[in-house]
């Protein structure tokens, strides 16, 4: 049986070029606009937290960006903790608000469907992380057709 002669990695150590950036560095110009939608449930995958950072990252580009909860997404924007809100239960388990809040600091837009909120998840307005403003179902899809017409870059974050 072949001997494994190698060292194993050690804290610090580099295992892939980090450095090299292969494209251009985009900026949005004045006015350009980006939509992130969320369709997926908190902590069921990676997902909602890597686009929060991916619409983070637009907004620092310059881009003027929203975030769109709906359907099972509203459950990014409710405010959580253990033994009482706030309270990180686990490593990570802020994670959503923390990003959202950081968002909406830097000048992001949130917005959350009502319906979500009460009718699947049974939450009201109250539950939402300080900030994201609970919108009508019907302006879900006229705040995607709005960026649409605008040329918005548009991600659609879905899960389920």
């Amino acid at each position: 049986m072949p001997a494994v002669t190698r060292p194993a990695h050690a804290t610090g150590e580099y295992l892939v070029d980090y450095e090299e950036k292969v494209f251009e560095d985009v900026k949005a110009a004045p006015g350009e606009k980006a939509l992130v939608t969320f369709h997926t449930v908190a902590f069921e995958g990676s997902v909602g937290l890597v686009n929060l950072l991916q619409a983070t990252r637009l907004q620092r580009k310059g881009y003027e960006t929203t975030i769109l909860l709906y359907g099972p997404g509203v459950t990014l924007g409710v405010q959580r903790g253990f033994p009482t809100l706030g309270d990180e239960a686990f490593a990570g388990h802020q994670n959503y608000a923390k990003q959202l809040t950081r968002f909406l600091q830097e000048g992001g837009k949130v917005y959350a469907c009502r319906f979500a909120l009460q009718a699947l998840y049974g939450h009201g307005e109250g539950a939402l992380v300080e900030g994201i403003r609970p919108i009508h179902p019907l302006d879900v899809l006229d705040l995607m057709l709005l960026h649409r017409k605008a040329g918005a870059v548009i991600l659609d974050t879905w899960t389920l």
